[in-house]
């Protein structure tokens, strides 16, 4: 009787789920209006969104998972739109963007990228700055077009340097099931419970933001996500076998956490994987370790938009 009662519950608490997620909170997601131009490419629509009018043009790309960058980035964007013209990027299958039937590869991502903010109207020479897997794509961006990236910024950037073992087949097959705890409400659920927003208005977010933020919390996983969470190896083996151009500077800023944190994936130590990414750029490469996760946008803004201005001031001059 008590295993029935605790059945009962968990499919009375799947249903309730299922429903609020299907109704509720898709309808609260819909309601959000895109913060910046939905621009045709290829077989769909891509968020563009600019802020700021300087002369220097930052591109910024979203690491995985995130359900909405363009709100993800906010006081980044803030901060850097002070002295340039940002522009983040949202790629097919993420925030307001569509998905696209386009297999995921890196040569796809970039080509959408360049067509993304041509069709735009934004012009290159960009400053690509990339978090995470973001910033592989941009590495092949800049050895397949090198004329249009000016620098690049890493924001703990995935390393090209050190290939892993591809994805088991039974653990590709079991990313599916992400979007099964998708369907039934877990995420979006759970969003608004663990988002500490006094601590998020703390560092710069806006309320509508935050708001925004738990609403796509809950749509971030979708066919074109979780191919490309399976194909982070193939999109490493790609930039590996290209060289990286000695006249596109590169700076890495790694997150001391994961700097310090052995990642039982990878089977050097993180100092060594750090290294030798490093060494692949080239001598060209400069790097600063700060203190916080791999998310390091969040809490060092003030530091990134330092890096930012102290670097490109150097090459200016």
């Amino acid at each position: 009787m008590i295993f029935g009662i605790i059945l009962g519950l968990i499919t009375v608490f799947i249903l309730i789920g299922t429903i609020l997620h299907a109704t509720y909170f898709e309808k609260k997601k819909e309601s959000i209006e895109p913060y910046g131009q939905m621009i045709e490419v290829y077989d769909g629509k891509m968020h563009v969104y600019k802020m700021g009018s300087g002369k220097e043009t930052i591109i910024l790309l979203p690491g995985m998972g995130i359900g909405l960058p363009s709100a993800d980035f906010g006081p980044l964007m803030r901060s850097l739109s002070e002295k340039y013209t940002v522009v983040c990027i949202e790629y097919f299958g993420v925030g307001f963007s569509s998905q696209t039937k386009r297999a995921r590869t890196s040569k796809n991502y970039v080509e959408e990228i360049r067509t993304a903010l041509k069709r735009a109207g934004v012009d290159y020479p960009y400053i690509l700055m990339a978090h995470s897997i973001s910033s592989v794509y941009s590495e092949y961006y800049a050895s397949k077009y090198p004329d249009e990236v000016k620098a690049i910024i890493s924001l703990d950037g995935s390393s090209t340097a050190y290939i892993g073992d591809d994805m088991p087949d039974f653990v590709k097959s079991l990313l599916g099931l992400v979007k099964i705890q998708q369907a039934i409400g877990l995420s979006s659920i759970l969003a608004p419970i663990a988002t500490n927003k006094d601590k998020l208005i703390s560092i710069g977010y806006t309320k509508k933001e935050i708001s925004d933020l738990i609403y796509y919390a809950g749509f971030s996983m979708n066919d074109n996500t979780l191919e490309q969470i399976a194909s982070t190896t193939d999109y490493i083996k790609d930039v590996n076998k290209l060289k990286y151009p000695e006249n596109v500077p590169f700076f890495k800023i790694i997150s001391k956490q994961t700097y310090e944190t052995k990642n039982s994936q990878i089977k050097i130590t993180p100092q060594e994987y750090q290294k030798q990414h490093l060494a692949r750029i080239g001598d060209q490469t400069k790097y600063e370790i700060l203190e916080g996760t791999h998310f390091i946008y969040l809490n060092k803004v003030n530091r990134i938009s330092e890096i930012t201005d102290e670097f490109l001031s150097e090459l200016n001059n």
